[in-house]
């Protein structure tokens, strides 16, 4: 049987019992072209909140009625596409749902000469991919930069600022509360953390980034990007990653601070990952050899149970996780 998760009501704010149903339904038979995946695991990402919403976006919102959209792994279970071999390891808009039909296209990925899949979600797949091309096509970090990354405990910030320390700057992450800020520095190797909870934002800048910001890889906005955008060093470099700040209001108030950018000659980018699909090669191969000499760390929150997605969705807003949030549908196959 296939369970699903479906929209019934556009959420307001996080995400209610009522907005969502779980069902029960046969396990879909691939047809030609087509192949099986068994999801094993679910990675839940903020952008995954912004497609309940009926707005326009990179990728439609999802319908009343229809799975819950969401970026994840799992393995072949039956194939007739020439793509796919029973056994393969594949990541995909896998949902909200235990099996999943997947095709020779865009959206789905096999994974070659990697067996762990939590690595994989958490430095290879989409998060890693946007975190590379993000930091290293827009921020371009250099010798002795001063980098800030917020959100920098999450699965892209932390990973977004680990490579800009191996491009040798200096890297402040902001983050929430002290076991995040304690793992930005002691488990992702930043230089420093600031405790938007408890420190004086725009004070701790001051101190901790006293030449400026070079770059600044924002996944958050509001005040937290006002904040750095007054404190930008000539020629600096904004990457616009996300609004998680705003995501659940749907309100996205612009910066006051934004004349900056023209008084220090500085650039403000946003970027999708999506767009450097034809680079997906390139960045993985750079992030696993990171990883491989032990320059690139990874941590994941892991709920249990189709069931628990929402509660982990939720959580990416109550500040439940530390490094990528998954959620483990199945038991992936031994290596």
């Amino acid at each position: 049987m296939n369970r699903q998760i479906l929209l019934r009501r556009r959420p307001d704010g996080l995400v209610k019992p009522d907005d969502t149903e779980l069902v029960t339904g046969q396990v879909p038979e691939p047809k030609d072209g087509e192949a099986l995946l068994r999801t094993t695991y679910v990675g839940i990402d903020a952008a995954a909140r912004t497609w309940l919403d009926d707005q326009p976006g990179y990728l439609p919102p999802v319908q009343l009625g229809e799975v819950i959209r969401a970026a994840g792994i799992g393995e072949v279970v039956a194939s007739r596409c020439d793509a796919y071999a029973v056994g393969d390891v594949v990541t995909t808009l896998t949902g909200f749902q235990d099996y999943v039909i997947i095709r020779d296209d865009i959206f789905a990925t096999p994974v070659v000469g990697y067996t762990d899949q939590l690595a994989v979600m958490s430095v290879y797949g989409p998060t890693g991919a946007t975190a590379y091309f993000g930091m290293t096509g827009v921020g371009r970090p250099q010798p002795g930069d001063t980098v800030v990354v917020s959100a920098a405990a999450g699965a892209t910030g932390s990973v977004a600022g680990q490579i800009a320390k191996i491009a040798g700057a200096r890297v402040v992450g902001i983050a929430g509360g002290p076991d995040k800020c304690r793992a930005v520095v002691v488990d992702f190797g930043f230089d420093a953390c600031i405790d938007y909870k408890s420190d004086d934002v725009r004070a701790a800048l001051k101190a901790h980034c006293p030449r400026g910001v070079n770059v600044y890889f924002d996944n958050v906005g509001g005040p937290i990007l006002d904040a750095v955008l007054g404190r930008l060093a000539p020629k600096a470099r904004v990457v616009l990653c996300g609004v998680i700040s705003s995501y659940l209001t749907g309100e996205h108030p612009g910066p006051a601070n934004y004349v900056n950018l023209l008084s220090k000659t500085a650039t403000m980018q946003g970027f999708n990952a999506l767009d450097e699909w034809g680079r997906f090669e390139e960045a993985f191969a750079a992030l696993s050899g990171w990883e491989r000499d032990g320059l690139l760390a990874h941590r994941e929150t892991v709920f249990d149970g189709l069931e628990s997605c929402v509660d982990a969705l939720n959580g990416l807003f109550t500040g439940a996780n530390i490094g990528k949030m998954l959620v483990k549908v199945s038991e992936p196959t031994p290596a």
